[in-house]
C-alpha cells in the first residue's frame, strides 16, 4: 500500500479501508488527528512532571522543590500531569441494519474505526475504556480497564463483531446503566434505527445515573440521499421482510421520515444535554475524537462526574 503523505488524509475512510488491522487504523487515525493539536492536560498530582508554580499557603511541604529553593531561595511546588482516569464506555450497535453499505465498507466497519480510534486515544491518555457490542442485547463485553492488554482486548472484540439480529437500543442502554460501576462518558455508535421513546428512556436512565452519553449517529450516504434507479428489493428494518419498491415513488416520503426521526432524536438529546454527532460513512473521523476530547476537557475542568 502506498504511504499517505498527508497526515490528515489517513482519516479518510477510503484510506482506512486499505489498512490491514484495527490496531493500525486506530493508531493512524489518532496520530493524524493529533498532528497539529496541542494537548493541554489538567494539572494535578501524578508521576509525570509538568511545571513549577509559586508556593501557596496550604500546599503540601513534600511538593516543594527544595533544590530550587537552595539555588534561588524561592519556594515553588512541583505540578504533575494528572492521571484523571476518566471512564469511557464504548457501545457498538452490531444489529443487521449496520451491515448496509453503498461503499466498500459498511456502517459497522465505520463504527468500528471510530470506536477503535477512540479506544486508542482514551487509553493513551491513561483513561479507562470498556466495550459492549449489542443488538437487542449485549453480545460481547470488555469490562473497563486501561493499558495495552485492555486496548488489545477491545480491538479484538471489535474485529469479531458481525452485523446480525434485530436491535433494541433502549433496552441495551437500560441494561448497561444497571451494570456500570463507575460513572463516565458513554459513546454510542449506531444508526439509531429504533423507537425514539425507547432510546430516550435508556438515555435518561444513563444521565440520571451520572453518566454523559455521546450519540454518534452513523448513516451511509445513500441512506441520506436515497438516489436509486430502478426497482429495489429492500429489507425491512430489523427483520420485517423483503419489500420490492419503486424508489422514486417513496423518496420524498422516506427523506421526510428520516429527517423527522433525526430531528426528534437531536431535540431529545439537547433536552438531556447530550452531544449528538451525525456522521456519514464517507466522512473523516475527526468528529468522534474531537467531541470526546471536548467532553473530557469539560469533566477535567470540573464538570459533573
Amino acid at each position: 500500500m502506498p504511504q499517505e503523505s498527508n497526515a490528515r488524509g489517513i482519516l479518510d475512510p477510503a484510506v482506512l479501508d486499505k489498512l490491514s488491522s484495527l490496531a493500525l487504523v486506530a493508531r493512524k487515525v489518532v496520530e493524524g488527528f493529533m498532528s497539529g493539536h496541542h494537548i493541554s492536560p489538567h494539572r494535578g498530582s501524578s508521576v509525570e512532571f509538568a511545571q513549577h508554580r509559586a508556593y501557596s499557603p496550604g500546599d503540601e511541604l513534600k511538593r516543594i522543590d527544595w533544590k530550587v529553593f537552595a539555588k534561588s531561595e524561592r519556594l515553588v511546588v512541583k505540578e504533575y500531569v494528572e492521571e484523571t482516569n476518566l471512564s469511557c464506555h464504548l457501545l457498538l450497535d452490531a444489529s443487521e441494519s449496520m451491515a448496509y453499505s453503498s461503499l466498500d465498507w459498511s456502517k459497522l466497519d465505520y463504527a468500528r474505526w471510530c470506536a477503535a480510534a477512540l479506544a486508542h486515544l482514551v487509553i493513551a491518555q491513561r483513561d479507562t475504556a470498556g466495550l459492549v457490542v449489542f443488538d437487542q442485547e449485549a453480545r460481547q463485553k470488555v469490562p473497563p480497564g486501561n493499558g495495552a492488554p485492555q486496548e488489545a482486548a477491545i480491538l479484538e472484540n471489535l474485529e469479531q463483531a458481525e452485523a446480525r439480529g434485530p436491535t433494541a437500543i433502549g433496552e441495551a442502554l437500560t441494561w448497561l446503566q444497571t451494570r456500570l460501576r463507575r460513572r463516565g462518558i458513554v459513546a454510542i455508535f449506531s444508526d439509531f434505527f429504533d423507537d425514539i421513546d425507547a432510546i430516550v428512556e435508556g438515555l435518561r436512565r444513563l444521565v440520571f445515573a451520572g453518566h454523559e452519553p455521546i450519540l454518534f449517529r452513523i448513516l451511509d450516504p445513500q441512506e441520506v440521499r436515497f438516489e436509486f434507479d430502478g426497482f429495489l428489493k429492500l429489507d425491512g428494518l430489523e427483520g420485517t421482510g423483503v419489500h420490492k419498491v419503486d424508489p422514486k415513488a417513496i423518496r420524498v416520503a422516506y427523506l421526510a421520515e428520516l429527517e423527522a426521526h433525526d430531528q426528534s432524536l437531536a431535540r431529545q438529546a439537547r433536552a438531556l444535554s447530550i452531544d449528538y454527532v451525525p456522521l456519514q460513512t464517507n466522512h473523516p473521523l475527526d468528529a468522534a475524537l474531537s467531541t470526546y476530547l471536548a467532553r473530557r476537557g469539560t469533566r477535567a475542568r470540573g464538570g459533573r462526574y
